[in-house]
């Protein structure tokens, strides 16, 4: 069973490109009235010349209130009384690196934007979305479930949403909106591509003994990366998801996206942390503990 969709209002954050881009023009093909939230003019040219006349741009930065206020004026004024039916909570960036190597404000601007924005917009936008009974759905992870080796800080912020989607749904219940997570795996989108060049100048800027420290991990973490990004799934599919998370009469709670992404939340039902850990050793090929590496540490100081 579905929902009528009948021309409902919904807004996407981060639609410029990848997910956000493909929810956007998915979800407008199916009938709904698109609000997408870029940050740059050109990018709403783009996503306009691709959809119908109801994708509708509109400049939305989740970090900064003022964006933020003027973005829910715009809304207000055309869903009128009428409230909006849907959020998704796309936007998101992805800080990669030790834990040990990566400075504070980067790990400050990962949890800003991937954390307290998606709040944020939920306290803005929330209001209309009681008016509609309508229906939130964060884009989350399956990081947020189970954190790999130098994605601490993105892992760290998709953990939280995991957190502020269950508290949200059981306080947002009695006026019967739903609220929805999506854990997707590997998707082919730009974010791990600027992740990857924000990583690479965070290897270049760390002290040099620090690189050699994780020098192996590194190794062993971008080549399973590789690999993983070729087998990535089109962010089409995840758009798909979501649009079933708008319109299931009865939606599911959390919604795995690709085969990785069951699997990797089959190990984490399953296997003990110790065993996790030792697969994941084997796997990304991670240097194991060596006493005698300690002990040549020691002879060397």
């Amino acid at each position: 069973m579905k929902e009528s969709i009948g021309g409902k209002t919904v807004l996407i954050t981060g639609a410029s490109t990848g997910i956000g881009a493909a929810c956007a023009l998915h979800l407008d093909r199916l009938g709904f009235v698109v609000f997408a939230g870029v940050r740059k003019e050109r990018d709403g040219e783009v996503l306009k010349e691709q959809g119908t006349e109801r994708l509708i741009p509109i400049f939305l930065d989740v970090t900064d209130h003022s964006s933020l206020v003027n973005a829910h004026a715009i809304v207000e004024e055309f869903v009128g009384i009428n409230g909006l039916y849907g959020i998704v909570n796309n936007a998101g960036i992805a800080v990669a690196g030790p834990l040990e190597a990566v400075p504070i404000p980067d790990l400050r601007r990962q949890l800003e934007v991937n954390v307290i924005g998606q709040v944020a917009v939920i306290q803005t936008f929330l209001p209309l979305i009681r008016q509609a009974r309508g229906r939130i759905v964060n884009m989350g992870s399956i990081a947020g479930r189970a954190a790999m080796p130098l994605m601490g800080p993105y892992a760290a912020s998709k953990f939280a949403l995991e957190a502020i989607t269950d508290a949200l749904r059981l306080e947002v219940q009695q006026w019967g909106i739903t609220v929805s997570i999506i854990e997707p795996g590997a998707i082919a989108t730009p974010i791990w591509e600027k992740s990857g060049k924000q990583a690479a100048g965070l290897e270049a800027s760390t002290r040099p003994e620090l690189r050699e420290l994780y020098r192996e991990v590194v190794a062993g973490v971008r080549s399973v990366v590789t690999r993983a990004a070729e087998r990535a799934i089109p962010a089409e599919i995840v758009a798909r998801v979501v649009g079933k998370a708008l319109t299931a009469a009865r939606p599911k709670t959390r919604y795995l996206v690709g085969t990785d992404a069951r699997l990797r939340a089959l190990m984490v039902k399953l296997l003990p942390d110790r065993v996790s850990d030792k697969v994941l050793t084997w796997v990304l090929n991670l240097p194991p503990w060596n006493g005698s590496r300690d002990l040549a540490e020691s002879a060397r100081q």
